[in-house]
């Protein structure tokens, strides 16, 4: 039984911190004066866990004038 416990223990544990490639897809908006212009753009990012790509993988707001540009981004 103990044995059973302890495979099943290690094979969650490398399931969970599995690293593999990620992406990280934003969709980046920039407004000024009323006019929107609107771009996508992909990352790799390579051999991270689920947690790293998270944190690499980051939505932005920059504010500086009459220009605001948003960053959305989703991992996937």
């Amino acid at each position: 039984m103990k044995k059973i416990f302890i495979l099943v223990a290690i094979a969650s544990l490398t399931t969970v911190s599995c690293a593999k490639d990620r992406t990280c897809t934003c969709t980046r908006t920039t407004t000024s004066s009323g006019v929107s212009f609107t771009s996508t753009s992909t990352t790799t990012i390579v051999k991270s866990t689920k947690s790293q790509g998270k944190a690499n993988c980051v939505s932005t707001k920059q504010e500086s004038n009459n220009t605001t540009t948003t960053s959305d981004c989703k991992l996937s």
